[in-house]
């Protein structure tokens, strides 16, 4: 830029010097004269500087943009030319001078510009205004400025050649953001670098894929080269776990089936024992604390059958019957979810009443009230727990009823839904082996409520069917099992895919199954299996009470008294004889299993 006022010069005269011939025409105009900063000295004719203050310019107002007024206050850094001067530029200026700079390999930009001229006698990013302050800051400054040898200049014209790094260090922040570097920016530099991972748009989409088909895997930008490890990982999730994990679950339903039987053997045997000994002594004696567990058990079963007898299943069934397929499904999950919550619930409450129980038998004379009340309010609880939780079983084999026996596909609908809702609902949630060790638990007690649930179909058909029923009877109780077993197949083994178990695992859990069995100690009482067979059994009596019934004789009332006692006879014969089978095979089984996993054990030690 070449403004020139007498023998001074702009301290941006070197500007002149150099390629941009166009600032010289432009500030040979009368239009392009650049203003004097307000802290400028007023120039007198004679070319001396006055001794009164400067004249206060007006600011300049645009409608459309304001020309802000930056003043050249010499700094160290910015040293003045001929210092006695100080000038100052416009933007609009500043915009002629970017302008012309054709060069993009210069690091010197429009912001460094910008921010050298704008750091000048710019306080707070604020337009320079006249006043007080600014004059006497000048008059300082021009002192300073005139202290200054030519060196200065020649430094200015040398930085400003070499493409202004001093300038442009001290003007790359610019409200507060920082400029990148202009390598950064060089976008050719960039392409050569990286053309290797960018596809030439100069190739022929033939030579592009047979480039494909020579270069290896076809899928190796989304799969990767297996293992030993992945291998047997797979082998695992298809046929190891999945044997495994059926083994587990039969003989956890073995084991619930083996509690339901004692329920319905042992427990009468031993109260009628406790009577007997009651009569034959005459003498009554503190019961001791299986004793009272087994009278809280048998008062809970006897109530419960008593109010599932007022139910009238028929009107439940036409209920249930009239909905649609999507509410059937509905109200198989509600109750389905209701029967694990009072499943854990009442287990908790049967551990309260066997506690209460201890309590009772072992407590002294002067504690005996105390602990009566509370054996009598945990009963009262157990009781309630149990009848609630016979209805929603009922209800769900109602339910289930309801669907084999309907002719519009409502059993597949609702096996379908149910089943990938199950698998949809656990398969993608993170487990411990704990959890998943519990899941097996309930699936085993699920199993056996579906048994349940089929004998009371079984009884119904028997009662109500006409015509050739048994054939479709066996057809959909075994389309029930194989989707149950499937399903179980299917969540366990992709739980113990995505949670890193492997078949081992459930070889464990099978060993704590077996302790249990025989009553040995575990390490952990939350890995045993908690099963109450006091809803199932409820469910199993008032279902089948009718089948006995409609065999028995009207009259004579001693005839039909000796058909009930000699029926009750054979059934309890049956079922002790199926309990002493169950029992001694899972008590050999797992004698067993735990012998060998105990060698096992040592032979890896």
């Amino acid at each position: 830029m070449a403004l020139r006022s007498g023998d001074r010069k702009l301290s941006f005269d070197v500007l002149a010097d150099s390629e941009y011939d166009y600032l010289t025409s432009a500030s040979a105009e009368p239009d392009a004269a650049i203003p004097r900063s307000h802290s400028d000295p007023a120039r007198l004719q004679n070319g001396a500087s006055a001794s009164s203050p400067p004249r206060k310019r007006k600011k300049r107002k645009s409608r459309k943009g304001k020309s802000c007024l930056i003043s050249e206050s010499p700094t160290e850094e910015t040293p003045l030319i001929n210092g006695d001067l100080n000038y100052s530029c416009t933007l609009s200026t500043v915009t002629e001078v970017a302008s012309v700079v054709p060069d993009l390999d210069c690091e010197v930009t429009l912001s460094s510009v910008y921010g050298a001229l704008r750091q000048r006698n710019v306080g707070n990013g604020g337009c320079s205004e006249a006043n007080s302050d600014d004059s006497v800051s000048s008059k300082k400054d021009d002192s300073v400025s005139s202290k200054k040898d030519d060196s200065a200049k020649e430094e200015v014209a040398e930085n400003w050649n070499t493409g202004g790094k001093e300038i442009g260090q001290q003007g790359s922040q610019m409200n507060g953001r920082k400029l990148e570097k202009d390598g950064t920016l060089d976008w050719k530099e960039w392409m050569a670098e990286d053309a290797k991972y960018i596809l030439p748009m100069d190739k022929l989409p033939v030579k592009y894929f047979l480039e494909e088909v020579h270069a290896g895997y076809s899928l190796r930008s989304t799969t990767t080269l297996g293992n030993d490890k992945e291998r047997e990982r797979v082998y695992d999730t298809i046929f190891r776990l999945p044997w495994r994990c059926e083994l587990l679950i039969n003989i956890g339903f073995f084991v619930c089936f083996d509690s339901f039987l004692s329920l319905l053997t042992i427990m009468p045997t031993r109260i009628v024992m406790v009577f007997w000994k009651l009569l034959r002594t005459r003498q009554f004696k503190r019961l001791s604390s299986p004793e009272l567990s087994d009278f809280g058990c048998f008062i809970a079963l006897i109530i419960g059958v008593t109010l599932l007898q007022q139910a009238d299943i028929s009107l439940i069934y036409h209920m249930i019957r009239g909905q649609g397929i999507i509410k059937l499904y509905v109200v198989y999950n509600v109750l389905e979810v209701f029967d694990k919550l009072c499943q854990s619930f009442g287990g908790d409450v049967m551990q309260a009443l066997f506690n209460s129980a201890d309590g009772l038998a072992n407590c002294s004379p002067e504690n005996m009230q105390f602990w009566v009340w509370r054996f009598v309010s945990d009963e009262a609880l157990a009781v309630a727990a149990s009848v609630i939780h016979s209805f929603i079983l009922l209800a769900q084999a109602i339910t289930l009823s309801t669907c084999i026996v309907a002719h519009n596909n409502a059993l597949f609908a609702m096996l379908v839904s149910n089943n990938f809702a199950e698998i949809k609902s656990n398969v993608f949630k993170r487990y411990s082996k704990d959890n998943v060790q519990s899941l097996v638990y309930f699936d085993s007690v699920e199993r056996f409520h579906i048994t349940a649930f089929i004998l009371f179909v079984l009884a119904q058909n028997i009662l109500e069917a006409e015509g050739p029923w048994f054939e479709s009877f066996l057809y959909n109780a075994l389309v029930v099992y194989i989707c149950e077993v499937m399903i179980d197949i299917i969540k366990h083994s992709f739980i113990s895919k995505f949670n890193g178990l492997k078949p081992t695992a459930f070889s464990e859990f099978l060993e704590d199954l077996c302790k249990q069995t025989l009553n040995m100690q575990t390490e952990n009482s939350n890995k045993n299996l908690t099963f109450v067979p006091l809803a199932p059994a409820c469910v199993v009596i008032r279902v089948l009470r009718p089948v006995y019934a409609a065999h028995l004789p009207y009259n004579p009332l001693p005839w039909r008294l000796f058909w009930v006692l000699v029926l009750s006879g054979m059934t309890f014969v049956m079922l002790a004889s199926l309990k002493m089978l169950i029992g001694m095979g899972l008590r050999k089984h797992a004698t067993w299993y735990v012998k060998r996993c105990q060698s096992r054990k040592l032979h890896s030690d």
